[in-house]
């Protein structure tokens, strides 16, 4: 087992978790970063940065990590999504590039030139769908991906939860307001699972550091199952994270403090 440095105290923790998962997908391989870089063409001062938090490392590093450690890599790229929405860490932690022909970590300047090209057209991306997430009227029924259509007319005009229907998924981008604590009905609905009506997803991974619609459901989810997270406000942070650490020590799943499909199975069931 590696003796790892502890990371930077002001590490976002949405960055600390991929970083965390990462080392324990690298130990449990038993691999060192010497191997580590041979099979996954980033030097081995590069993994040193990306696994000490100094740097947030790209898409492919993590799914080559992932093929060199024999593990599926759908878990950490979602928590590396994460960590990205986070903002990854300080530019002065150094570059996020796979190891060029001097294996120091630099790419060549024909590979820069590419990775800005590719960067900027990520960022309009980015923005052009952020702008048509924010204008898409949301009073069409579709409500969210992961829920049952959005309750209109007189519940939707009237805006708190408390005045939707339990099953209705909040019809507004989520917005964390500090102290703001939701209302909690819980029930079985008709799909035989529990809900309390702020989502309905059984997959979204949810960390600390988190703040969604989907973290208010599985708070309230959490003080049904006699779990308080404290207030049902929305953020994911240290009282929740025990909360669903003591549900998963309970329910003998892995206890790692974040929220993913089994730990969705048993706050659902």
């Amino acid at each position: 087992m590696s003796r790892w440095k502890q990371l930077p105290g002001a590490l976002d923790p949405r960055v600390r978790q991929l970083v965390v998962h990462l080392r324990r997908v690298k130990d449990h391989s038993g691999l060192s970063l010497q191997a580590l870089a041979a099979r996954t063409g980033y030097s081995r001062s590069s993994w040193d940065r990306y696994l000490n938090g100094r740097a947030l490392p790209p898409q492919r590093a993590v799914e080559a990590l992932a093929r060199a450690c024999d593990t599926d890599p759908a878990r950490l790229l979602a928590l590396h999504e994460i960590a990205v929405q986070a903002g990854g860490v300080p530019e002065s932690a150094g570059d996020t590039a796979p190891a060029g022909p001097d294996g120091d970590g630099t790419p060549p300047p024909g590979r820069r030139r590419r990775v800005v090209v590719l960067v900027v057209a990520a960022v309009v991306a980015l923005t052009a769908l952020a702008t048509l997430a924010l204008t898409t009227p949301w009073e069409t029924g579709r409500g969210t991906d992961d829920g049952p259509p959005a309750t209109v007319g007189a519940a939707s005009a009237a805006g708190p939860a408390a005045s939707r229907e339990p099953d209705a998924v909040p019809p507004d981008p989520f917005v964390f307001r500090t102290g703001q604590d939701h209302p909690c009905r819980v029930r079985r609905a008709d799909d035989g699972l529990l809900h309390a009506g702020y989502s309905r997803t059984r997959t979204a991974l949810l960390g600390k550091g988190s703040a969604l619609w989907a973290v208010v459901e599985a708070q309230c989810l959490l003080r049904h199952h006699g779990f308080p997270a404290g207030i049902a406000d929305g953020l994911f942070g240290n009282q929740t994270e025990r909360a669903v650490k003591r549900l998963q020590d309970e329910a003998r799943i892995v206890v790692d403090g974040v929220i993913g499909e089994d730990t969705w199975g048993v706050l659902r069931g």
